[in-house]
């Protein structure tokens, strides 16, 4: 869509005519002072609480204080197979199989895991390549992995960055990277949407490029899993990764996702850390077997999930289930769509997004650089009742999520953006 306007009545008219405009009610949107809802647009860094999580939790402490160890078989989830009750949805959100989609650990430890299986360095190839602006977390990840077999982290690195004066970074200098050193690089792992441009990445295009060179191909989807259609079974990717407590709302520091495609699954010849938690479920419990691998993502866990994090994430995915998620994915591109409409119609030749104008190029996240600006502007927008995301030197990165922030949020925002910056 492209006939957006101005004006306040417009954004109402869009909120009245929203189907998910309900979904709203499901969350609890945080309050200034006065009792007056803020503007929360930072849900790329931490999702807003579903209200049901409360009582999702809740059950799980009163099955734990009523059954006490019998909760694993005679709760009314037992937990002994909680996590398979997030993974048919989670399959869903991420585009994989079931077989494909384990939910466990933390996003940079999975990330590890995934490499003691997929990063398989020789002296002749044994580099890593990653996006210049990676998470740094990615980054120290990558690092670490190559000092680890041996190798030096700073010869051993690839960056593939921007060029001189742009922000995104082109297909055209990867394929030049894989012409020249292809022959050398173990491992392309990349974030499927960059955490400060909001630049999604084509996985698929990636992953052939990375397949014709030899390469393994892997992504971190932090900030992609919940924001875009990932597709992560028809890209082809060998693994990849994400968080649940950006886009999908399940608390602070919540367990990860992770992703194996299925010509991996019964690969038992994989190199890879193990626990009993990846041991046939038939006969886990006899505790005296020979390890013997789950098939799938499965086959990559290694401990009894932490129950209480996973009932919120069960909450959060419910509420998926019943919104659709391609049909979110649509409004996410009409709802940022109109943010930058508004931000382009200041005028203001201090401002630039730097994120892609193309929406199959983007989530909802429009990353603002700012010129001239410091920290400052971000705690303005803050004292204004504006929730963001300030990133060094001069870009607030903004997500109006689309389960839960309005037009009308995008309006009041690019208002108060006005009024400060002016």
């Amino acid at each position: 869509m492209s006939n957006y306007k101005l004006g306040l009545d417009f954004a109402k008219e869009q909120d009245q005519n929203d189907v998910f405009s309900a979904f709203r009610t499901q969350f609890h949107i945080p309050k200034d002072d006065h009792g007056n809802e803020l503007i929360y647009m930072t849900g790329n860094s931490l999702g807003l609480q579903p209200k049901i999580t409360k009582a999702y939790i809740d059950q799980e402490l009163e099955d734990w204080a009523n059954l006490g160890v019998e909760g694993h078989t005679e709760g009314k989830h037992p937990w002994l197979h909680y996590h398979e009750y997030l993974t048919n949805t989670m399959a869903e959100i991420v585009g994989a199989k079931p077989l494909e989609v384990v939910v466990m650990n933390s996003l940079t430890a999975n990330l590890h895991f995934m490499m003691v299986s997929f990063y398989r360095p020789t002296s002749k190839r044994y580099k890593i390549l990653i996006e210049a602006d990676a998470f740094p977390s990615d980054k120290y990840a990558v690092e670490s992995q190559l000092r680890h077999h041996g190798y030096n982290d700073k010869e051993g690195l690839i960056l593939w960055k921007a060029r001189e004066g742009e922000e995104l970074a082109n297909y055209e200098d990867l394929e030049s990277i894989l012409e020249s050193q292809g022959d050398e690089i173990a491992l392309i792992m990349i974030g499927g949407v960059n955490y400060y441009t909001g630049q999604f990445f084509d996985l698929k295009r990636i992953t052939n490029l990375g397949h014709q060179h030899g390469c393994v191909v892997g992504f971190d989807c932090a900030h992609g899993a919940g924001n875009v259609q990932l597709n992560l079974h028809d890209s082809g990717a060998d693994f990849a990764v994400w968080c649940t407590y950006k886009y999908l709302n399940s608390g602070p520091g919540s367990l990860s996702g992770a992703f194996v495609h299925e010509r991996h699954a019964h690969n038992k010849k994989l190199n890879r850390f193990t626990g009993w938690w990846s041991h046939n479920k038939q006969t886990r419990f006899k505790m005296r077997d020979e390890f013997d691998q789950l098939p799938g993502a499965e086959g990559w866990q290694l401990s009894n999930p932490p129950i209480l994090s996973m009932a919120a994430i069960r909450a959060s995915l419910d509420i998926f289930k019943s919104a659709d998620f391609e049909n979110l994915c649509q409004k996410s591109k009409h709802l940022t769509g109109y943010f930058e409409f508004l931000l382009k119609e200041l005028n203001n030749p201090n401002i630039k997004i730097i994120t892609p104008s193309n929406p199959d190029e983007r989530g909802c996240q429009l990353s603002i650089q700012v010129k001239n600006a410091d920290r400052s502007l971000h705690n303005k927008l803050t004292e204004a009742g504006i929730i963001t995301d300030w990133r060094e030197p001069d870009v607030i990165r903004c997500a109006p999520v689309p389960l839960y922030n309005s037009f009308m949020d995008v309006y009041g925002f690019v208002e108060r953006l006005k009024a400060i910056l002016n």
